[in-house]
């Protein structure tokens, strides 16, 4: 079973920064695209950030667009999130997903995603 393995989330202040990064573990599988959810206490998952495997397309929520970056390295089937200018508002456990199917369109919904990591939570303090 695939299973997904998330790293880099951690306390932060307001306008700091944060890295998460996201690989898979057990049985290896080329990933189509892949993504970043979160889900704040109380509320439902959302989508952050998306990417295809050519890494030519991308998308973002638009509360993160401008602060965060996903890229990614196929050469080690990992994905990163890159987030600068973080507000209180972000804090949230954070998800990575992934796909081996290849889409043309960046997929923005969680029904889309068949691997998922067990998340990794990100706190910003005021």
């Amino acid at each position: 079973q695939v299973q997904l393995v998330e790293s880099g989330g951690g306390l932060v202040q307001a306008g700091g920064s944060l890295t998460l990064s996201c690989a898979p573990s057990g049985r290896t599988v080329s990933t189509g695209y892949m993504g970043w959810f979160r889900q704040a206490p109380g509320k439902e998952r959302e989508f952050v950030a998306a990417i295809l495997r050519s890494g030519l397309r991308t998308s973002y929520a638009d509360s993160v667009k401008g602060r965060f970056t996903i890229s990614r390295d196929n050469t080690k089937n990992t994905v990163y999130l890159q987030m600068n200018s973080l507000k209180p508002e972000d804090t949230a456990v954070y998800y990575c997903a992934a796909d081996y199917r290849v889409r043309a369109l960046v997929p923005v919904t969680t029904n889309d995603y068949t691997y998922w990591g067990q998340g990794t939570q990100v706190t910003v303090s005021s």
